[in-house]
């Protein structure tokens, strides 16, 4: 009876995973938390390349914007790549992309050199979330899909950790442009993809029917707008829109008002922030136990409306302990927390044959609105002779606004089970 009981003992959701499940969880998860790293350096070094270049601050916030529109073009290209061809490989392509733009940028003799190649990098950056999330989620137990998939989103702020304490750190040795020439280390990890990473199953089969059945989902884009998916399609590109506007209104601007507005040191830059980052990756194990048992929906509700009363605390505050904690508590809320379902959130919302394709478009024509709200809150600051705080702090609770409308009007997939059947083609 004792050998029956334990049989029937659910086993614990960390042992049910493969070692092959791991080993492309781990792959997606690097992939992330590099592309972070090598991507948010830029956010820190804003004013200092100005400096060095002796440009406007708005014109290297440009740099930013174009880094951000780029991100479509990969995103969109790389997700009809992994829908067409797997998704390791193109991953892998996204990786080498993003860290060789990087490295090159922290070599350029210009500005225009700088501003090329960051752009450049966009290409990559968006490149590598579509197949990175897909082969996690696809591969990955649906029982504990939502939780690992916050995990890996949480981890973008264990990228930005690491380069907010390498920019506190070593700054002043290394300068901004040892900074981003640190970024040509995550192009290592694809030896790593090359070696352990296999295609999820739930691609593979679908793959041979779309072939068997001469039914082949040649324009997976055009696919996600047609009568039966247009809705879902609508309300994820609202919710991706208002959630990068609310996040690069903040993040790609916090740093520089510090410097500009405050005239902190880059030690006392680096520590909200790395606090932030560091409650953001923390928080997501939270949100995603919850997002487990209350639901996707809820999960990111709840830290997005909690945002709107905690972006007054650092955006107001004169006392650094104050901004400090409250820009920290916003790494659990509206800077991090409400973020972390998107792996699972948008995988689950869309069929196999279409799902890279419509995660990358969906997610990132959002990173066209985040990459024009910097340089406008600039322009608008400049304009009025005002610090950045105000502008950052309208933005911040309009769109947290906009995005809970959204996320109400979607639907909620936990526990849904990804199939490989065929149903857009």
């Amino acid at each position: 009876m004792a050998m029956v009981a334990e049989a029937l003992r659910p086993i614990p959701w960390w042992k049910e995973p493969t070692k092959d499940q791991w080993y492309a969880y781990f792959a997606a998860w690097a992939g992330w938390t590099l592309d972070a790293f090598d991507f948010t350096a830029f956010l820190l070094i804003i004013a200092p390349i100005a400096k060095e270049f002796d440009v406007p601050v708005t014109e290297v916030a440009a740099v930013l914007t174009i880094t951000l529109w780029m991100r479509l073009i990969g995103a969109t290209a790389n997700g009809w790549l992994a829908d067409r061809i797997g998704r390791k490989t193109p991953l892998m392509i996204s990786i080498i992309w993003y860290s060789v733009c990087n490295f090159i940028a922290g070599l350029a003799p210009s500005f225009f050199i700088l501003f090329l190649f960051r752009a450049l990098l966009g290409i990559g950056m968006g490149a590598e979330w579509p197949a990175g999330a897909a082969l996690a989620m696809e591969t990955w137990p649906v029982r504990s899909r939502g939780f690992m998939g916050a995990v890996m989103q949480g981890s973008w702020g264990i990228g930005f950790l690491m380069s907010s304490a390498l920019y506190g750190l070593f700054y002043d040795y290394i300068g901004w442009r040892g900074l981003l020439m640190i970024g040509i280390l995550p192009a290592f990890l694809v030896i790593y993809i090359r070696i352990f990473v296999k295609e999820p199953e739930v691609w593979v089969e679908n793959r041979r029917q779309q072939k068997l059945q001469n039914r082949e989902v040649r324009a997976p884009l055009l696919s996600i707008f047609k009568r039966d998916l247009l809705g879902n399609t609508l309300t994820t590109c609202l919710m991706m829109a208002s959630a990068f506007v609310i996040y690069y209104a903040n993040y790609a601007l916090f740093a520089t008002h510090l410097q500009l507005d405050l005239k902190l040191s880059p030690a006392l830059v680096a520590l909200p922030i790395a606090l932030a980052n560091t409650c953001f990756f923390l928080s997501s194990l939270f949100w995603g136990w919850l997002g487990e048992r209350i639901g996707r929906r809820w999960a990111i509700m709840i830290p997005a409306a909690l945002g709107v009363p905690t972006a007054f605390i650092y955006l107001l505050a004169q006392d650094y302990s104050w901004i400090v904690l409250g820009f920290a508590l916003q790494g659990i809320f509206a800077c991090g927390g409400m973020h972390v379902q998107y792996p699972a959130y948008l995988s689950e919302r869309f069929p196999t044959e279409v799902r890279a394709t419509a995660v990358a478009f969906c997610f990132h024509q959002g990173a066209i609105w985040g990459g024009l709200i910097s340089p406008l809150l600039v322009w608008y600051a400049t304009a009025h002779q005002m610090t950045l705080a105000g502008p950052i702090l309208v933005t911040t609770v309009v769109g947290l606004a906009v995005f809970l409308l959204a996320v109400l009007l979607s639907p909620e997939t936990k526990g849904k089970v990804l199939i490989a059947e065929l149903t857009v083609a």
